[in-house]
This record gives C-alpha cells, structure tokens and sequence, in this order.
C-alpha cells in the first residue's frame, strides 16, 4: 500500500462571458499530457479561499474574488514532482471580472516548475470539452459550467 501525503487544494473554475471554462495543459516529462483547472495547494495557514485568491493570480494575474466553494472533492494522485498524494479539493467558481480580455491571461506568476510543464492554455466550451481528446481534470468538469 503507498502512503500519501495529505494535500489540501484550492481549484477554480474561471468562466469567462461565454461560459467558456479555462484550463491550463500540463505536459510532464514521461506521462501523457492532461488538462487542469488554475489552482494547486494551499499553503500552511492559509484558508481555501485565500488560496483560491492567490492561485488565480499567480496562474492567470487575475485579482478577483474566489466566489463561492461549488464542490470538494477527494483525488489519489501523484503530484508532477513524483510525490503521492490524497488531495482535498475545494473548487471555486469565478467569473472573469468585466473589462478583463480572455485573451490577456498572464502567466508571468507562474513557478519554476509551472513554466516547465504547463505549456498552454485554452477557453473549452462544453462541446469544446466533450471533444477534447486529452484526459481533463476534474472529469465531471462540465458539470460545474451551470
């Protein structure tokens, strides 16, 4: 049996005017590529909120409001650096804020390791989504698009 790490994590599901759901493609060194909603762990003291608020600027250099926590979920996974984990998801659902342009993601906050590995991003549509022929996470994702 593999022991894993516990990893809380704070994941948001950015809309933008079209109901376009955005997500980032990870590319890591030996697995298949997937597709990934902004977000990751939440940092020793800090709240899911406040992770939620922190990731999305690091990952989009959006300042906005994390709004309202739509799902938790529990996922065995092993992180990008090799590291087993039980992850306790909490997913926010933001809208992108008015006068921001989809276009204009800024992905300068992104880590070390986040440049490495996420190599693209893209606004999915439900029918954009339901085509995608790479793994997406979380998998009921469109779900959360209402």
């Amino acid at each position: 049996m593999t022991t894993r790490a516990s990893r809380p994590a704070a994941r948001i599901v950015l809309l933008d005017d079209a109901g376009r759901v955005l997500l980032f493609r990870f590319d890591p060194p030996g697995r298949a590529p997937f597709w990934c909603t902004a977000g990751g762990a939440v940092d020793p003291g800090e709240s899911y909120e406040d992770a939620a608020r922190r990731e999305l600027l690091e990952e989009t250099g959006i300042v906005a409001e994390p709004g309202p926590e739509i799902a938790q979920k529990l996922a065995e996974f092993i992180t990008i650096e090799g590291v087993p984990v039980i992850a306790d998801e909490r997913y926010f659902r933001v809208r992108l804020p008015v006068g921001i342009d989809p276009d204009a993601i800024d992905t300068g906050g992104h880590t070390e390791l986040e440049r490495a590995v996420m190599k693209s991003w893209r606004w999915f549509d439900r029918e954009a989504l339901a085509a995608l022929d790479e793994q997406f996470f979380p998998e009921d994702l469109a779900e959360f698009l209402d």
